[in-house]
């Protein structure tokens, strides 16, 4: 193995946090004991070498105390609690970030307490109190109040911090703090900020002005009251928040142990990233309960710069009202030899194509497709739409697509004219598959060989055509091109393209040949889910009517499906079968797929997209490492082929339309991403 990839075994920084969700048991009012479960769990997340854990809100405490939170022996019981998990947390890299009411200025506080190694880093406030809570606490918008300012920056113990903003300082459980709740804290190449509870249910939460400040993970502290439905609503509003704000967003609520007086506690956790959820819990448990994930700060990084979070500044959101506490010494993400081995969040192998809600994608992206299409065809007042139809893939999409649209228009199939033309590749399988699909659909279907018009080029340009070359193989291609394009002058049409954005991304298409058209419908489409549209299509919307052999068009689709994919521009072997698998020479279509995908939406480094990729597939090593490397250089180096590729529909967060999909000049030179994986 190269000696740059043997050094990523090494390696445990990709961008990631680990992080936790903890539900301790608890006992009301019993802060000993439940400093100690605090303890216990931090513990467990240590051994897992989890960066970050939030307990519930109240955590030290129990969250159902009432006026017993008015008694200063439980305030101050709390305190002594908080020191007894400083005292713990000293030589740990995990911080911690646990509940307790907190007395400041005669006024007494729900607050989040930040602690790492023996330190107290700040104290965050709730800041939406419900009318249940005003019998107890106060509200954190206390502390953005001029009276409480620190003006100025300065530095604290010489080297470790560096404050600024509106800020209240206390000096609680032994140690001098900053208490606010527009606090942000560096963690190694993170920055986290906390809520509590009903913060997240406020019509501007705390936390997406923290966002705005750069958080990209959000820490929730909460005492959620299980009641019908909660759980549902909760999620939807984790998952938009976390989305919205295009954050890592950990929330851990109160659960066993919480008094069911009045109400039940289910002891809910889990961990978000931008409207994924990544892990959680089963609740209404007995046992405590740990949930971890890791999650990847530099993909929201890359998702907050393409977004208006990386440019906006509503009111409320100045820059000057936040205190900042950043660590001077490397706390990095998950680190050690568990990080390589286990990664705490599932890699989707195919991520273009989830088997979780492929119907409904399927169904949205033909919409796209024929939407589109529809469009064009309108706009322009053609007569005809050209499709070649070879019996693969692409072309059958296009075909499908075509018919739905024309449907919708309201034209008669016949205004589609298909073409095939077979050439020296073309084996009876997709030659069959084509005839019978285009028969089925009831479209125009012509037949041209390309056969004699390509022998005679051959002879034009004086070129051997038993050597089986570039020459040899763009020849056909651009013949085809010539002839639907030809055609679509005849009948006053338009050609419509079936490459796809996989064979876009790696340029494998002949330039003036199947690269061009006068509209792209699969331009947006990988060949992942290309394969899978068509499959859906084949048990969704042709399933009934037959072609005149007799087969259903469902079966001309899916055996289309099986077909191995080629261009069929090399001769079929002695048994008349398919030669030229395009597969084997530029690589597996879902490696390609997955390389796409994180690169150009995330903008992953190859070194990552490697380390993603060993967790996502079975392949070996050397085999992600070699289409990788070819991923790398072709992508560069066919950029010219997309910088004039032809207009067609974005379907997804992924496009390569050099108007807005993916813009790099064809001169960008790959060495520094190539240089990553040697």
């Amino acid at each position: 193995m190269p000696e740059k990839i043997q050094s990523m075994e090494n390696m445990n920084n990709y961008g990631f946090i680990r992080s936790a969700a903890a539900v301790p048991a608890v006992r009301i009012a019993d802060t000993a004991f439940n400093a100690a479960e605090i303890c216990r769990l931090a513990s467990d997340a240590f051994e897992k070498e989890v960066s970050l854990v939030v307990f519930p809100e109240l955590s030290l405490t129990g969250s159902s105390c009432g006026d017993l939170f008015l008694q200063d022996l439980l305030i101050r019981g709390a305190e002594e609690g908080v020191k007894k998990i400083v005292e713990f947390s000293r030589g740990k890299t995990v911080t911690m970030i646990v509940g307790a009411p907190v007395p400041y200025r005669s006024r007494l506080y729900n607050c989040g307490i930040v602690i790492r190694n023996g330190n107290i880093k700040g104290i965050v406030p709730k800041t939406y109190i419900s009318a249940e809570e005003t019998r107890w606490f106060a509200s954190g918008a206390d502390f953005l109040s001029p009276e409480v300012r620190n003006d100025g920056t300065y530095v604290e113990n010489g080297k470790d911090t560096v404050r600024e903003g509106f800020c209240g300082e206390i000096r609680y459980a032994g140690q001098k703090s900053n208490i606010s709740p527009n606090l942000l804290f560096g963690l190694g190449h993170c920055t986290f900020a906390v809520e509590l509870g009903g913060d997240v249910w406020a019509p501007v939460p705390p936390s997406s002005f923290h966002a705005i400040q750069g958080a990209q993970i959000i820490a929730n502290l909460s005492a959620d009251k299980e009641v019908l439905m909660r759980d549902t609503y909760r999620k939807d509003r984790l998952k938009q928040h976390s989305a919205k704000n295009i954050c890592g967003y950990i929330y851990a609520s109160a659960g066993f142990g919480e008094s069911t007086q009045d109400n039940v506690y289910a002891g809910a956790a889990s961990v978000w990233e931008n409207g994924h959820m990544l892990a959680e819990n089963e609740r209404y448990q007995i046992e405590p309960s740990l949930i971890v994930a890791d999650i990847d700060v530099q993909r929201l990084e890359a998702l907050r710069r393409k977004s208006p979070l990386s440019c906006i500044s509503p009111v409320g959101t100045d820059a000057s009202s936040y205190y900042r506490i950043y660590e001077r010494r490397n706390v990095g993400a998950a680190c050690g030899s568990d990080f390589e081995k286990k990664l705490y969040r599932t890699v989707e192998p195919h991520p273009f194509a989830p088997a979780e809600g492929l119907d409904e994608r399927c169904r949205e992206i033909l919409s796209i497709q024929v939407s589109a299409l529809m469009t064009r065809l309108n706009h322009i007042g053609c007569r005809t739409a050209v499709i070649g139809i070879s019996g693969g893939l692409d072309s059958t999409l296009a075909l499908l697509v075509a018919v739905l649209a024309v449907d919708r228009l309201g034209w008669t199939r016949d205004r589609i004219v298909a073409v095939t033309m077979p050439g020296f590749g073309t084996t009876s399988r997709t030659k069959n598959n084509a005839w019978d699909l285009m028969e089925a659909l009831g479209v125009t279907c012509r037949e041209i060989s390309i056969v004699p018009a390509c022998e005679q080029h051959f002879r034009d340009i004086t070129h051997d055509s038993s050597v089986h070359d570039a020459t040899y193989e763009n020849s056909q291609a651009r013949e085809r091109t010539q002839i639907l394009m030809d055609i679509a002058n005849q009948t006053g049409g338009i050609v419509v393209g079936t490459g796809d954005l996989s064979e876009l991304a790696l340029g494998w298409a002949t330039y003036n040949g199947d690269h061009m058209s006068m509209y792209g419908v699969n331009g947006g489409i990988p060949k992942t889910l290309v394969r899978g549209l068509v499959k859906w299509a084949a048990e969704n919307r042709f399933v009934s009517s037959e072609d005149p052999h007799g087969r259903s068009i469902r079966s001309i689709l899916l055996d289309i499906v099986d077909t191995p994919i080629s261009p069929e521009l090399l001769p079929a072997n002695e048994n008349g079968e398919i030669q030229q698998v395009t597969e084997d020479l530029v690589g597996p279509y879902e490696l390609h797929d997955f390389f796409i995908y994180n690169f150009v939406k995330f903008g992953s480094s190859p070194e990552k997209i490697y380390f993603l990729a060993r967790k996502a597939f079975d392949y070996d090593d050397q085999t992600i490492l070699k289409w990788l490397r070819t991923f790398v250089r072709r992508f560069f180096n066919q950029q010219f082929k997309r910088s004039c590729m032809p207009d067609g529909p974005r379907v997804g967060s992924v496009g390569l339309s050099p108007r807005g999909g993916y813009c790099m000049p064809s001169d960008a030179w790959s060495t520094l991403f190539s240089s990553d994986i040697k």
